[in-house]
């Protein structure tokens, strides 16, 4: 047996003794009960999955436990709280930007990463930025004003 993979989750160090093919995903869930990111299509094209590696939005469907390994993960759970949630998380809440939510955490985790390198984007760059995060409901209008209203620090007005 190899040595257990290291990875740093929401800023605690955790250590698993399981192959380093293993998906994020599955340790995500599985292991440490978070549950903000989806199981969706497997394949890495929905975007229910995504957390932040590092701050960058990536696909924990499709990414193994020895990719993640030394990077700084963070998950929906891991930017804010009910008392005190994220900007961004709260954008999406008062422009009720969510149906079924599915996607939610996939749309709010690209948004947050987004933003740190667009802080002022367009319209245009927001559509970009989220057209591979997949919605079935149809709360884009929504889901476009709770963005410009994080980029624009109007989160909870």
């Amino acid at each position: 047996m190899s040595e257990p993979v290291q990875l740093q989750v929401n800023g605690t160090a955790h250590a698993f003794a399981l192959p380093r093919s293993t998906p994020l995903i599955y340790v995500l869930r599985n292991d440490l009960g978070l549950n903000g990111p989806k199981f969706g299509c497997g394949l890495g094209e929905c975007g229910a999955c995504t957390v932040l590696m590092d701050g960058v939005a990536a696909r924990s469907c499709v990414t193994t436990l020895g990719t993640a390994e030394g990077r700084a993960i963070t998950t929906l759970e891991g930017l804010g709280t009910l008392e005190a949630p994220h900007p961004v998380q709260a954008a999406f809440i008062a422009e009720q930007a969510a149906q079924c939510g599915y996607c939610l955490n996939g749309m709010i985790m690209t948004t947050v990463a987004f933003l740190a390198r667009t802080p002022s984007p367009t319209e245009g760059e927001i559509r970009a930025a989220l057209r591979y995060n997949l919605c079935r409901c149809g709360t884009h209008v929504e889901i476009l004003r709770a963005v410009m209203r994080a980029a624009h620090g109007e989160a909870s007005e």
